[in-house]
Order: structure tokens, then C-alpha cells, then sequence
């Protein structure tokens, strides 16, 4: 079923993908009246890595803009009942950033930024962190980022929500259909379908780790690469305390938070590079889920008692700088990117999807400045270096 494909022939805007991306972007067009518009995916709504993501929501990060798209977002994530008529899955943990020892200076500078862009965050020491997660073993932590706003969300249940309401205010959508670009003279056409081609004067490519191929397929290309990713999920050890704060730690290279009040979840900062999104493996293998567990287990000990329920798999697009590609195509007027997200695209979905809505109406992203995810930065020498980075950003 394509929800009736056959019968659409022109669109002022077609967004490829539903993903949280995809859906925000037609949410906030749609709200704003902007035209016809369409949203195609090749399977179904947050089927893709929305429906994979450990969906952390945290402001820690070490370059503005993207401060200050968490920030926007995290608004929204407070407010989604008033935002878009749903309940909303957003659990509020409260989020701690451990950096490498030598990084210190740099959490301190990153923190102060932060505060100035109205990020409620303090920074706290290993007596106070072990107060907030007696759980946890600190000797080594001098001071720890400490956001008690922050939490985790549900991917697929922000893809499914922005994109009902997307519809409720006029959008279509097609499901199960592939998608291919019509490009001529510089110009974006439209797309082609299984079941004709859709005339559309602007087409945004909101499809994560199918960008890459579906450009190439045009004869453009855009320096995104895939790379495999596996979470643990764990029932609780008998005697841990549930419900505690998600966590980003650069010394045992892991990220980690509570799954309600009786599970964690446990992810890695790497993986392979070169996975095909349209086949890797489903399920992560025993020896890396234990691999990813022991390291955790440095610094959340009582996870060794803790019995693996099951193993989540995904597929991140990275970019060279691990900074999201946003905006038009440089040779190709219409055509529009937004994806790269590197792993971190759930937690700025909503505020993303606003300033791609305002550079398509308004010319700009009036919320956020944008113009540095510019796509053509790599091939101009402009990738993003923030000014206070850690070494694993």
C-alpha cells in the first residue's frame, strides 16, 4: 500500500524520509502553510534509525549552534502536548558528561559557554556526583557536567507524532515507495517513483544513511559514510538504584542511561565503518555486547550482576567533522540536505526541523544560524572545529 501515490503529480515540497527528520521538517512546513506538501519514505513512519536510537536529550555539546538546537528542542520536548497535540515520551533523568582527565579545562570552558546560552547545567565534583549516582564509581572524575533538565525521548514515537500532525494540517504521505532525484540543468525537478514521477520545485533529502547512495544514483556526492553501531538493553542488577541520570563518559567510551526504572541501556562511541543500512546485522554479537557491558562495568560496577535482556543494531552518517550537512546542495538549486547527523540527530529533531522550515520560507534559520552545516563546507576547506572540542566529539 503507498497511501495513494498514483494520484499525486505535483507538490511545492517533497521531503524524502519519515524519520524524525523528515517529520519534524513537514511539521513545521505544514504549520506554516507552506504549499503542497509530500513526504516519501521507502518503508514506513521512524522505521529507520528513529526507530533504533537510544534517543538521549542532552545540551552538552562543544560548538554553539548546536547548543543552541538542543536547546530549542528541549523546549519543545517540555511542551509537546502544546507543541503537537501528544502526550510525548520525554523522561527526565537528568544527564552527566565525563571527559578525559586531561580535558578538564575544556569541560569548564564548554560549561561556561553553555550557561551563557541559557543551558541549565553546573558543573559538579566526584563527592557530589557519587551523592547523585551512589551506583557509580567516581575516583578518577574531578569535575562531571551536570544537567538536571535533560533525560531521553522516544524516537519512533517523535516521528510518528510530528508526522500525524503534519498530516492533520494538510501534508500527504507515501509509504513503501522508492524515490529516485530529477535533476536538469542545475535544478531540482522532482522525484521519481514506481508509480511516475512527483513535478516538486524543491525536493529535501531527510534520508540518514540512504543520502549518500541516493545522490550518488544522481551523479552528486556528499562525504557522508556509514558506520555500525550496537546497544546493550540490561534488567537491572536486584540491588541498583533504577530511574538515574543518562551519562556520556569519554573514559570508558560508552554512553549509558536508565530504560524506565528497571532496565539500562548501554551504547558504544564507535563502530564500523562501510555498513549497508539495507543490510547489517539485526542482532550486535555476544562478544561486543560484553566488550561494550565491560567498560560500563568501570564505572557502573553492580552492572556485572545485571542479566543482558537483549541487543539493539543500527546504522549512524557520519560526516568528516561528525557535524550534521544542512541546507542546499551547492550545484543543485532546490535541492536540499538534511543529514550527517553523526549519531546525534534525535535530540535536535524538533529544533532541525524548525530552521530547515524557516531557511525553505524564510531564506534563513532564523531560531538558529545554520550556515556553518553548510553542505558544501568540506570541498570549500570549511569543516566546523569547535573552539573547546574533546577528543572524541
Amino acid at each position: 500500500m503507498n497511501n495513494g501515490n498514483s494520484r499525486i503529480k505535483t507538490a511545492d515540497i517533497v521531503i524524502l524520509g519519515a524519520g524524525v527528520m523528515g517529520a519534524a521538517i513537514a511539521f513545521h512546513l505544514a504549520r506554516r502553510k507552506a504549499g503542497k506538501i509530500v513526504v516519501v519514505d521507502k518503508g514506513h513512519v521512524g522505521q529507520g534509525g528513529s526507530g533504533r536510537s537510544s534517543a538521549l536529550i542532552r545540551m552538552h555539546y562543544s560548538y554553539p549552534p548546536e547548543v543552541q538546537l538542543a536547546l530549542v528542542s528541549l523546549h519543545m520536548f517540555e511542551h509537546w502536548r502544546d507543541t503537537v497535540g501528544e502526550q510525548g515520551d520525554f523522561r527526565k533523568t537528568g544527564f552527566v558528561r565525563i571527559v578525559h582527565p586531561g580535558e578538564t579545562q575544556r569541560l569548564k570552558q564548554n560549561v561556561e559557554m553553555q550557561r551563557k546560552l541559557g543551558v541549565n547545567v553546573k558543573l559538579i565534583d566526584r563527592v557530589e556526583l557519587k551523592e547523585l549516582e551512589p551506583d557509580w564509581t567516581v575516583d578518577e572524575v574531578e569535575l562531571a557536567a551536570y544537567e538536571p533538565d535533560s533525560g531521553y525521548g522516544d524516537g519512533a514515537g517523535v516521528a510518528n507524532d510530528f508526522l500525524a500532525r503534519a498530516r492533520e494540517l494538510g501534508a500527504a504521505y507515501l509509504s513503501k515507495t522508492h524515490a529516485s532525484l530529477r535533476i536538469e540543468d542545475g535544478r531540482v525537478l522532482g522525484i521519481g517513483t514506481g508509480d511516475g514521477e512527483i513535478a516538486a520545485p524543491v525536493v529535501v533529502a531527510a534520508t540518514g544513511p540512504w543520502t549518500r547512495p541516493l545522490f550518488q544514483q544522481a551523479g552528486l556526492d556528499l562525504p557522508i559514510e556509514t558506520e555500525y553501531h550496537q546497544v546493550a538493553i540490561l534488567k537491572n542488577a536486584p540491588d541498583m538504584k533504577g530511574g538515574g541520570c543518562a551519562c556520556i563518559d569519554s573514559v570508558t567510551a560508552t554512553y549509558f542511561r536508565s530504560d524506565a526504572h528497571d532496565k539500562f541501556l548501554i551504547g558504544d562511541f564507535y563502530g564500523q565503518r562501510g555498513a549497508d543500512p539495507d543490510n547489517f546485522p539485526q542482532r550486535p554479537s555476544e562478544q561486543e555486547l560484553e566488550e561494550i557491558i565491560e567498560r560500563a562495568c568501570r564505572r557502573v560496577p553492580k552492572l556485572e550482576n545485571a542479566e543482558v535482556m537483549r541487543g539493539v543494531t543500527g546504522v549512524y552518517d557520519m560526516t568528516p567533522d561528525s557535524r550534521p550537512l544542512l541546507g542546499e546542495f551547492p550545484s543543485v538549486g532546490g535541492l536540499l540536505v538534511c543529514a550527517g547527523f553523526s549519531g546525534m540527530g534525535f535530540k535536535i529533531s524538533p529544533a532541525v526541523g524548525l530552521v530547515m522550515s524557516e531557511l525553505l520560507l524564510d531564506g534563513r534559520g532564523k531560531t538558529v544560524d545554520i550556515s556553518s552545516f553548510c553542505p558544501g563546507r568540506f570541498a570549500a576547506g570549511r569543516p566546523i572545529k569547535a573552539e573547546y572540542e574533546y577528543k572524541d566529539d
